[in-house]
Formats: C-alpha cells, structure tokens, sequence
C-alpha cells in the first residue's frame, strides 16, 4: 500500500530553533530515509519551496487565471513529503512518528493512503 506522508510546516515554529536543533532535525531526516532505502519502503520525498514562490492556477471561462503565493491564508503549509510503499496504515504511522519534525511541538505529519496513481486504482 502507498502513503503520502505530509510534513506541515509553521515557519515561526521553524524560525524560534536553535541552529543546532536544525542541524539535527537535517540529520534526522537523512537517517530515516536511509532507513527507509535498506527497507526498501521509500519511493521519493521531496522537500518543497516557500509557498511566496507558488503561483495558484485556474480556469474560469476558459481563461487560465493565474495569482501569486499560497492559496490559503494559513500559517502551516505543506513543505514536504515522503512517498513510502508499506505493508499496512499502521505501519505508515510508525513510519512517521519516526520523522523528526514529529516531535517538534506546532509541527505537523500528515498520513494519508494513495487512491490511485499513474490512472491505476491502488489496492
């Protein structure tokens, strides 16, 4: 079964660490996806820009409009994932609380199960 695992992200949360606790959280996340490629559950993760470098599409009739910056007003915003491929739901979950953002008060980690992907339904 695939899994997203989506890290939320609050800057001012981010910002009030100490160097050194960035600096391990960055070593945290390295061990983990090591771990992850000797499990051979990891698919990809992908760290993601700002949102105030986002640009927000759509189409209204027939016109592509485009704005700038997050779509929602919001402090928390997606910075990043994991795409793991696991045994069950309650293995994803173990597999995130072993993310280091996770024990970082105002920090969020999303699970949530891949529905489909390259236009095949996942089991």
């Amino acid at each position: 079964m695939k899994f997203l695992i989506g890290m939320h992200i609050n800057p001012a949360v981010l910002d009030a660490l100490t160097d050194e606790e960035r600096a391990a959280i960055g070593a945290g996340h390295g061990r983990f996806i090591e771990e992850l490629k000797q499990s051979g559950e990891l698919i990809t993760t992908q760290a993601l820009a700002d949102p105030s470098q986002a640009a927000v599409v759509s189409v209204r009739d027939g016109r592509t409009v485009v704005t700038d910056g997050p779509f929602l007003e919001a402090k928390e915003y997606l910075g990043g994932f994991y795409l793991v491929d696991c045994e069950n739901k309650d293995r994803a979950i173990e597999l995130a609380a072993r993310i280091p953002d996770a024990a970082i008060e105002g920090l969020g980690i999303e699970v949530r199960q891949v529905m489909f992907a390259d236009g095949q339904l996942e089991a």
